[in-house]
């Protein structure tokens, strides 16, 4: 993040403007929308001033503003569109320190105007950090369209009951509960459509039954959300509601910064990741800690790489939380093999190479790799190892001993579908020497069979298509 967005209280309080143009009367009326006094500053005032030029919280003046101007205003635009000009103006709020922003002059710039979608007093705020802001207006041009204007008349109608719901519901988590469901249930829908009185009445309903839930306590439950491999377009729009609701997240270490940041903000975070050999929080401490937590009234979001009943302990966890009366949401994820597979165009099934694909795991046991050999082996089938990058070599050797072609294609996809994806292909003799070569960090999915031979024709991912060229 480039900037930090926020939103300014400006009622009331000075704002300068330089320059008489069509960019200084942009900034002096979006001001005085927002309920500042706009001091402008410019010879002459063009016929862009035309409808704000009485307005009674402008004042014209001539000349170029003095640091005596500038020392009790919050914010200065520089309108004149000439860069010595500006920068004088830059140069002299600077002095003053105050905030200053020099239109599609970046350097210029202490803060950044975004593209705003109106709505009061909802409003949304797009910005490019100033890299394009043609693609900023074009998304904004889109909400104009897909976000109806009446939405504004609910965020009022909401503020209109905030004292009260207040008054009612003095636990924040119970009250912001209370809030998600009525803004994205029967309360929003009814006022959407035109029927308000429909909407109040819903309204005081909900009220009056999450009053008398907070009086018997908060019921806690677990959404156990399966995150896919890596890039967040795979998650499903499930997993992102439920991901905005939860009030306390516990993740695993293949969940990427760009997946956690569309967690909540103010969601409490818990990383409790895994790896081979090295669990620092066992299983049943995470999964104690789900019924701990569930019991203490909070939504918890266990949030898993993959889809969580593949090989991800799912299964264990919502056990022991159906033993505690617990409830719990289960949403599937994209499993590791799909997905990496799919970004490294290799279909885990085809007509003319396999009927059949396995999903098993390289983890040794007491030392040793616990797999169903004589299966493994079979031909016209696809397997797919998770978490099998250590343990590669003595998998390729074994199945080679148990009668696989030592020519069988393999590929090993490490950070699938993300955008360090690295693809290396060889055969079963051939892979563990190239990985060690590309010093493969994983996580990293393991895909033995004749339909490895199609990610030269199939690839589309950019990663995946150049790795796989490279492992020529």
């Amino acid at each position: 993040m480039d900037h930090l967005p926020v939103f300014f209280d400006i009622r009331g309080k000075k704002v300068i403007v330089t320059g008489g143009g069509t960019v200084a009367a942009r900034k002096a009326e979006m001001a005085l929308r927002a309920g500042a006094r706009v001091m402008v500053f410019s010879e002459t005032l063009s016929a862009e001033f035309h409808d704000i030029g009485g307005h009674e919280r402008l004042t014209h003046r001539q000349g170029f503003p003095t640091l005596d101007d500038l020392a009790d205003a919050v914010l200065a635009y520089g309108g004149m569109e000439e860069f010595e000009a500006d920068k004088r103006l830059f140069d002299l709020a600077r002095a003053a320190r105050v905030p200053c922003n020099v239109a599609d002059t970046q350097e210029l710039c202490d803060f950044i105007t975004p593209a705003i979608l109106d709505r009061s007093p909802l409003i949304a705020a797009i910005s490019s950090s100033g890299a394009s802001p043609i693609l900023a207006r074009a998304i904004k041009a889109r909400l104009e369209t897909e976000i109806p204007p009446n939405y504004g008349e609910l965020a009022a109608f909401a503020q209109s009951f905030r004292e009260h719901v207040a008054e009612q519901l003095p636990d924040t988590a119970v009250r912001r509960r209370f809030w998600e469901e009525a803004m994205e249930g029967e309360v929003a829908a009814l006022f959407l459509k035109g029927d308000r009185r429909g909407a109040e009445t819903a309204l005081r309903r909900l009220l009056a039954d999450a009053a008398r839930g907070a009086e018997r306590g908060r019921r806690g439950e677990v959404y156990l959300v399966g995150a896919g491999p890596g890039d967040p377009d795979l998650l499903t729009f499930r997993a992102l509601r439920l991901m905005q609701q939860a009030e306390v997240v516990l993740y695993d270490r293949l969940i990427g910064p760009q997946i956690l940041n569309l967690v909540r903000r103010d969601a409490e975070r818990i990383f409790v990741g895994k790896e081979p050999d090295n669990h620092p929080i066992p299983q049943p401490e995470i999964t104690h800690m789900l019924v701990r937590l569930a019991g203490e009234g909070k939504r918890v979001l266990r949030l898993k790489g993959g889809d969580p009943f593949i090989f991800g302990r799912g299964g264990e966890e919502i056990e022991e939380l159906a033993r505690h009366g617990i409830p719990f949401q289960v949403v599937p994820g994209i499993t590791a093999a799909a997905g990496c597979a799919a970004y490294a165009g290799i279909p885990l099934t085809h007509r003319d190479h396999a009927q059949v694909c396995m999903f098993v795991t390289g983890h040794m046991k007491d030392g040793a790799l616990d797999l169903d050999w004589e299966t493994l082996v079979r031909p016209r089938q696809t397997v797919a190892v998770y978490m099998g990058l250590a343990t590669l070599g003595a998998l390729a050797g074994e199945l080679v001993q148990r009668g696989a072609r030592r020519d069988l294609p393999v590929a090993v996809i490490d950070n699938g579908t993300r955008r360090n994806q690295t693809v290396v292909i060889g055969t079963l003799e051939t892979i563990a020497p190239r990985v060690e070569d590309a010093k493969l960090k994983g996580p990293a999915m393991v895909i033995i069979g004749t339909v490895v031979q199609l990610a030269d024709r199939l690839a589309w991912f950019q990663g995946a298509q150049a790795c796989a060229a490279a492992a020529e």
